[in-house]
């Protein structure tokens, strides 16, 4: 017979710590989103003509 494999689990302190990492991981990218969102507004149209 096979073993299920026992889970861990993960005190309060640890779930907390989990959720601002994946919050600050969130608005990190989210940030980033922006970034190339502004920097593609301000360079306009002219970044579609560039040669090849």
């Amino acid at each position: 017979m096979e073993e299920k494999p026992q889970r861990i689990v993960l005190s309060e302190e640890q779930k907390r710590t989990r959720r601002a990492r994946s919050i600050a991981i969130a608005l990190a990218l989210g940030a980033l989103v922006i970034l190339f969102y502004i920097v593609t507004l301000v360079k306009g149209p002219a970044v579609l003509n560039r040669p090849l």
